[in-house]
């Protein structure tokens, strides 16, 4: 009851102290909103930043590997030379790896070369064309808005048909049927067997709405594949690790190049979560950027919630020595302002989130970038200006408990 009455009493002191001296108060308390809204916001973007990323990189599949030429994250003492001149993936390679594993489900060969299309007087500049094998789709799958998916025996055979993105559909067919149309490609004809569906662009500006899928065996009779960057993608059965897939690949690929015992693995297997952890390491280095830009502003807030705490004190020096001659202790009158300190800090936080989740919602109708102020983010706003009001307030709080009463009711406005 005593805790109850003491948040009642400060509350209401608080209250009275922001309607007598409104600019004040308001001036004082801009530090603490600013702060918070400077972490908050920063903590509030990166989130759904990172949220974002990850989603598109754990959309290529989190129990897939990549077997490729070059490492995605490089270091040691190993030279950069001795990448160039690696291997590149062969498909034959593939076919060794799904006849000896027991840890792989699927696989898929693909590599990817940028050219031209065109469709009598239409054309577009510059198109990613990816080759790729048969399982392809159970690897990477992805929807189609309309046609169909190579069989087997055309992708073996390697025919001249092709999958194309909605984008494409469109500059090349306008208001027209795609599918059964006919499209020039490395001076090949391609009859278009399906259209894939629109996605929209991604995080990285990658979109399968500007690309075309062919059969790897038809474009490696008419492109130089092997000075091309290409994958061996494989995914893993179920319930087994990535950890143990990537082992068994490394002695497979190690068997398949007939490398010896000693020699150094001159392939690379890739995961996502590489990508992931490096990530990690740079939102921690924006968070504490963000922090350290905010503290400050923290940092003048707290000064400000002390200074109204001390004039607050000084105001109601009497009637704290009316208090202390009523017997109140000197604890009571130290949470007393302690709880007005913390309630006026509270209130510059709140300020600061309502900014906070206005242009968060304003970003996300405007720019379409889902930007959400997350529970979290809350909850850490609320802490944070609890404990900058815990530790501003202290000191004139203390000062107020230790007032003699006979000199503070003598004590005159």
């Amino acid at each position: 009851m005593i805790i109850l009455k003491l948040i009642r009493e400060s509350l209401l002191f608080a209250l009275n102290s922001l309607a007598v001296n409104k600019l004040r108060t308001i001036l004082s308390l801009l530090g603490i909103t600013i702060g918070i809204f400077s972490v908050i916001s920063v903590f509030t973007v990166f989130d759904s930043l990172q949220h974002n990323i990850k989603s598109e990189i754990n959309s290529l599949g989190n129990n897939v590997l990549f077997i490729q030429k070059w490492p995605w994250a490089m270091g040691g003492n190993y030279p950069w030379w001795k990448y160039y001149q690696r291997p590149q993936p062969k498909i034959g390679e593939l076919k060794e790896i799904l006849k000896r594993s027991n840890t792989v489900e699927d696989g898929t060969f693909m590599f990817a070369v940028q050219r031209n299309v065109y469709y009598r007087n239409n054309s577009v500049e510059s198109i990613p064309v990816v080759a790729v094998s048969y399982d392809y789709n159970k690897v990477m799958p992805f929807d189609l808005q309309s046609g169909r998916y190579f069989t087997e025996i055309e992708s073996k055979a390697g025919r001249n048909v092709a999958i194309i993105g909605a984008n494409i559909a469109q500059n090349l067919f306008p208001n027209k049927i795609v599918i059964g149309k006919k499209i020039k490609l490395f001076g090949r004809k391609l009859n278009v067997i399906g259209v894939i569906k629109k996605k929209g662009e991604d995080m990285f500006g990658n979109s399968p709405d500007d690309q075309i899928i062919v059969p790897a065996n038809f474009a490696s009779t008419v492109v130089d594949w092997r000075h091309i960057n290409s994958s061996i993608i494989v995914q893993a059965k179920p319930f087994v690790s990535n950890e143990q897939m990537k082992n068994e690949l490394t002695g497979i690929m190690r068997s398949i190049r007939k490398l010896k015992p000693h020699a150094q693995d001159n392939f690379a297997i890739n995961e996502t979560d590489v990508i992931n952890k490096g990530f990690d390491r740079l939102f921690g280095v924006i968070a504490l950027v963000g922090w350290i830009i905010g503290g400050f502003a923290l940092l003048v807030g707290g000064f400000g919630i002390a200074n109204i705490m001390f004039v607050s004190v000084k105001e109601r020096t009497s009637q704290i020595g009316i208090q202390k001659a009523l017997g109140a202790k000197n604890y009571f009158i130290l949470l007393q302002f302690l709880f007005e300190a913390i309630f006026l800090s509270l209130l510059g936080g709140i300020v600061g989130l309502l900014i906070v989740f206005g242009l968060s919602f304003a970003m996300t109708s405007i720019l379409g970038f889902d930007v959400l102020l997350n529970i979290n983010n809350i909850v850490l706003g609320l802490t944070v200006s609890a404990i900058i009001g815990l530790i501003s307030g202290f000191v004139p709080a203390w000062a107020a408990s230790r007032l003699d009463p006979v000199e503070a009711m003598r004590a005159t406005f």
